[in-house]
């Protein structure tokens, strides 16, 4: 068992303050979007030795995969730790993004490997050769965009988009005609694929529709009966001005998740989270394919070659509890689970669910890890590596505390 240090990415639409209040720290005096919790070569944890002396995560898990990772968990997915743990707080809208399949992922990385472009280019898609599966749990509440509306809701939206800007100077955008006739072909995917296409595709077209929509709604335009998508269709204007993504959020679920809740991603599935803080958990990977809200590299071809098509229900997961206080969040995905555990001062110690390595961070109170070998004192906003080898492993309110203590652990997904 190591306590492990991890690395704070300062992205610009992070919260300054959210994660230093969650964790009990003082704030680090700029955007901090995300705490990166696991191996990923880009940012790896550091792991504490007995002596003092820190190593990175994953040139520890290097220097005994078997010990470390486990037999099942180093045949299933090689040697490194299979997923990345995250705390992501977002005061404004992240990019609209994608994540690839396995083999696109393979391909495309050997592909840009190929054609010799550095590691660090801003150029890539492709970072590592692995997917992205990914979760979020939410903290606080937590609002995102979520893969495509039945094509016949966006439809009524854009058509009513259409009623407010007939009326205007200008009369209707061609793009929003274009739209709607799209959205009216009875084949959902050629329908969503074409009015996805129009609108990321159409450049001055799109921008120059999404200022005279959000003027229009500034204005004073009738929102009902889509005052959600609309409201938010505003608010992401004035975080990316005029972006072609602003007109595509209309195509997509909008999400209001509650503390406790919690959703999957799954490869192909267009999403955008806009505002809130949670407990992120994915395959380890970086691999990102953007669309829209971000200054960042957005490549057309590679990512309508991802998304996925088609209208999907709100793909939530729901915790399985036990009698000994775990929540265990289970999404179809071989390489994570989460499992949340709330203990009052007078609990019993709770068993970690364990399928290979573990990582551990509190966010409340304090805990103590113990193992047949070690204990360890883990206080609020620490965290912990956990080796296969040294499960079974127990966790316990520490004594003196006199409110509940709240911790987070992640482990693979192998045999659950």
């Amino acid at each position: 068992m190591y306590q492990i240090e991890n690395v704070s990415r300062p992205y610009a639409w992070g919260s300054t303050t959210a994660i230093a209040d969650l964790l009990g720290r003082p704030a680090l005096g700029g955007p901090e979007a995300e705490l990166w919790i696991g191996a990923h070569p880009d940012s790896p944890s550091m792991a504490i030795h007995p002596n003092g002396a820190k190593q990175p995560l994953d040139e520890l898990i290097d220097s005994n995969p078997l010990h470390f990772l486990g037999t099942e968990s180093l045949a299933a997915f090689g040697p490194r730790l299979p997923f990345l743990t995250k705390i992501l707080a977002a005061d404004q809208p992240l990019s609209l993004q994608v994540h690839p399949s396995l083999d696109q992922a393979r391909e495309g990385y050997a592909r840009e490997n190929a054609a010799g472009l550095a590691a660090d280019s801003t150029e890539r898609n492709y970072r590592d050769d692995n997917h992205k599966p990914e979760m979020i749990f939410a903290l606080t509440p937590f609002r995102a965009l979520c893969g495509f509306r039945p094509t016949a809701v966006a439809k009524s939206i854009f058509q009513h988009l259409a009623t407010i800007l007939d009326s205007t100077a200008n009369g209707v955008p061609a793009i929003v005609t274009g739209v709607i006739a799209d959205l009216t072909n009875t084949d959902e995917s050629l329908a969503l694929q074409a009015a996805f296409t129009r609108l990321i595709e159409g450049g001055r077209n799109s921008s120059d529709a999404v200022l005279e929509i959000v003027a229009a709604l500034r204005s004073g335009a009738l929102r009902e009966p889509h005052e959600e998508a609309l409201t938010a269709m505003v608010e992401i204007n004035e975080a990316f001005p005029g972006d072609p993504g602003v007109l595509i959020s209309l195509l997509l679920n909008h999400l209001s998740l509650q503390p406790g809740e919690a959703v999957y991603l799954p490869a192909g599935n267009i999403h955008a989270y806009l505002h809130g803080m949670g407990v992120e958990v994915m395959a380890s990977s970086d691999n990102v394919l953007r669309g829209g809200l971000t200054p960042k590299h957005v490549d057309v071809p590679e990512l309508l070659r991802t998304v996925r098509f088609e209208s999907l229900g709100v793909p939530s997961v729901f915790a399985d509890g036990s009698e000994r206080g775990q929540e265990l969040y289970r999404p179809p995905f071989e390489e994570f689970q989460l499992q949340r555990i709330d203990l009052s001062p007078t609990d019993e110690p709770v068993a970690l669910a364990q399928n290979g390595p573990i990582v551990v961070v509190v966010v409340s109170g304090s805990v103590v890890l113990s193992s047949i070998t070690k204990d360890l004192l883990l206080e609020r906003g620490a965290a912990a590596f956990i080796a296969d080898a040294e499960s079974p492993v127990v966790v316990s309110p520490c004594r003196g505390v006199t409110a509940n203590s709240v911790a987070f652990a992640v482990t693979t997904g192998l045999g659950s």
